[in-house]
């Protein structure tokens, strides 16, 4: 049993989030864990617990992506639009992990980081890359830093995903954003803007973008603090080798280690203390 503090987060535009605080309530250091996609507080506990300390805590949070359809709710009490895997807008993360960071900053912690595992990590680089509030965010870590697009093609082929985005982009075009792709063209449940922002390799979500030299990784390049990024060296759904991942990561990434988890695959079950000891490592400066 894992003892635990439920908190309650309110972003700068008033949306409630529930949270989940492990450790000391007054720790030197805090981490601040972005789950994945259609993830939730609980994600990613296996390998976060084992990092706690007498000066060590974690905040994990339900972001507007939990889940596969989740509800949004507003501090006054009125529900926002549904979130979820299927529905998230991803620019709304900024929000989302501004307010988990304000939370944390008020308990006084000198020594803050900001993670996440795969869309996660995603979603910890756009943060940084668009926030101008950086006081006493030390690092950064992005476990499982993929391209969905990427991955994608190499799963489902190139042909499937191509036609998918095309009838997503016209359902946006013609003023349908939200309405969901049918379910013969696509196995998972997504929202026509959702569809277009994972997976046409376009656009603010796409930040990994490896598999096409001609792209330049705008935000990943604005981050200046030392990052720690986590490759599983059997990753299910990557495209190419974890080597070729990490050497892109280290040209484009001014400070960063990069660690290659032999054998793990993308969830790190197995190799959960081996990933701790990676973090523990990157976080005792």
């Amino acid at each position: 049993m894992l003892p635990c503090h439920v908190v309650e987060i309110i972003t700068p535009k008033k949306y409630v989030l529930n949270g989940l605080w492990f450790g000391p309530k007054k720790p030197k250091r805090v981490i601040i864990w972005v789950h994945g996609l259609s993830g939730s507080v609980f994600s990613n506990r296996r390998y976060l617990a084992k990092i706690l300390d007498n000066k060590t805590a974690v905040l994990t949070f339900n972001n507007r992506g939990h889940d596969i359809v989740s509800g949004t709710r507003r501090a006054n009490g009125t529900f926002g639009p549904f979130g979820g895997e299927a529905h998230e807008i991803f620019t709304d993360c900024v929000d989302d992990i501004e307010g988990a960071v304000r939370f944390a900053r008020r308990s006084r912690v000198k020594r803050m980081y900001v993670g996440g595992s795969s869309t996660g990590s995603q979603k910890t680089v756009y943060w940084a890359s668009r926030t101008k509030y950086l006081r006493n965010v030390r690092g950064f870590i992005l476990a499982v830093p993929l391209s969905d697009h990427a991955s994608t093609v190499y799963l489902r082929g190139r042909a499937k995903l191509k036609r998918a985005v095309e009838v997503a982009r016209t359902l946006v075009r013609k003023g349908k954003p939200r309405e969901l792709l049918p379910s013969k063209l696509w196995h998972q449940p997504f929202d026509a803007q959702r569809f277009v922002s994972l997976y046409s390799g376009k656009g603010s979500e796409e930040i990994f973008t490896y598999w096409d030299p001609k792209q330049n990784p705008r935000a990943l390049r604005l981050i200046r603090a030392p990052a720690l990024v986590l490759l599983a060296g059997k990753d299910e759904y990557s495209d190419r080798p974890a080597k070729s991942i990490a050497a892109w990561f280290e040209k484009h990434l001014r400070k960063c280690k990069v660690v290659i988890i032999p054998r793990a695959t993308h969830s790190f079950r197995g190799a959960e203390k081996r990933v701790a000891r990676e973090i523990r490592r990157f976080i005792a400066g």
